[in-house]
């Protein structure tokens, strides 16, 4: 692997739609949601090490939540986690994180991935990352993003139209379209020329910070001015102050919705952003009755269509019911019909009104 290979993993996210297993205190991509062993982030961790040596993997993650990261990732460095303050989004995420690997290496390329996808084709994720790794370092003038092939006319996921005119892996982006209705989603996928929004990236710092220079000034200007305390025991005062003074905003809307020099690879990775419930039904394997259990000890009678998810010791017997979420986590308990699951940031939000912020 080349020394200028860098890969920034996005990891501050709260993930509420996974309530109870998800919580403010610890959310998804802390926890072992699929039932393999490891964590959303941890298994991120793995996967980007088979094209970025470790020493070269930043975690970005909130404050509150440093403790549990080096818990589950020892061997990043503290120098390579950086934790936020506040909530701002991807595009100030994003900002930090290149602008500290373009003070320690102003030739590095980096690849960003957010840290609670999954991905089950990671020979060809791997394939397509080096691809993507060796145009950017070819090229201080492009952004690059990975497209996943659609499926279906998924109204959950953001969409990027590409120019196929020309026979390579990338494509030149034309639109970006935010969460469409179900008959423009429809329209799209039957078009051929639209592929989902993975939220995965590749670039030099030079060129990110170049389009950052150009199409959020005031983001970048901050993070400049917070340069020279970097690698220094100043930096975090320095970045408590950037962040009360940063605005919100995600990286599609602020850079690459605008900027001329975006290509997107369409690509086929098993991917999800394991965003709810119903993905993660998608994804799973099947018991009989196209069950899908987590926990040894859960038992079913007449039950079709279900999600149950159980602590592992835990008996639970399920009969008679279908197209249910029955999950336990930390002694609490949901149960919701999976085509209503919309609901669940509701229930979450009247929780913390009737039970407090601990249950939530």
């Amino acid at each position: 692997m080349t020394p200028n290979r860098y890969c920034v993993i996005m990891a501050g996210g709260i993930g509420s739609r996974f309530w109870p297993m998800s919580r403010v205190s610890q959310p998804k991509q802390f926890i072992d949601i699929l039932g393999t062993g490891e964590s959303l982030l941890q298994a991120t961790y793995r996967r980007v090490r088979q094209f970025c040596e470790p020493e070269n993997i930043m975690i970005v993650t909130n404050e509150k939540y440093r403790e549990i990261t080096k818990e589950q990732v020892p061997e990043i460095s503290d120098d390579f986690l950086l934790t936020e303050p506040l909530r701002r989004d991807t595009a100030p995420c994003i900002a930090y994180a290149c602008s500290k690997i373009y003070k320690k290496d102003p030739n590095a390329v980096v690849a960003v991935v957010p840290s609670d996808h999954l991905i089950s084709r990671e020979t060809e994720f791997h394939r397509i990352m080096d691809l993507a790794l060796e145009k950017a370092s070819d090229s201080n003038n492009v952004l690059l993003t990975l497209g996943i092939k659609p499926n279906s006319p998924a109204t959950g996921y953001g969409y990027i139209q590409y120019d196929d005119s020309i026979n390579e892996v990338f494509k030149l982006v034309k639109t970006f379209t935010e969460k469409p209705s179900l008959e423009l989603a429809t329209t799209f996928v039957e078009s051929g020329e639209f592929v989902w929004n993975s939220g995965m990236f590749v670039f030099s710092v030079k060129a990110i910070l170049n389009a950052f220079d150009e199409y959020q000034p005031e983001i970048i200007a901050l993070f400049k001015e917070a340069m020279p305390t970097y690698f220094t025991d100043n930096e975090k005062d320095a970045i408590n102050l950037v962040y009360t003074q940063c605005k919100s905003i995600s990286i599609d809307y602020g850079i690459m919705e605008k900027a001329n020099n975006v290509m997107v690879a369409p690509v086929n990775l098993g991917w999800s952003d394991l965003g709810t419930w119903s993905s993660l039904y998608e994804h799973s394997e099947k018991s009989e009755g196209e069950n899908v259990i987590v926990g040894k000890n859960v038992m079913t009678f007449d039950t079709r269509s279900c999600i149950i998810n159980a602590p592992q010791e835990r008996l639970v017997v399920v009969g008679n019911v279908e197209n249910l979420i029955i999950t336990e986590y930390d002694d609490m308990i949901l149960v919701c019909r999976i085509d209503e699951e919309q609901k669940i940031k509701h229930f979450v939000n009247e929780i913390k009104i009737e039970k407090g912020e601990k249950f939530t």
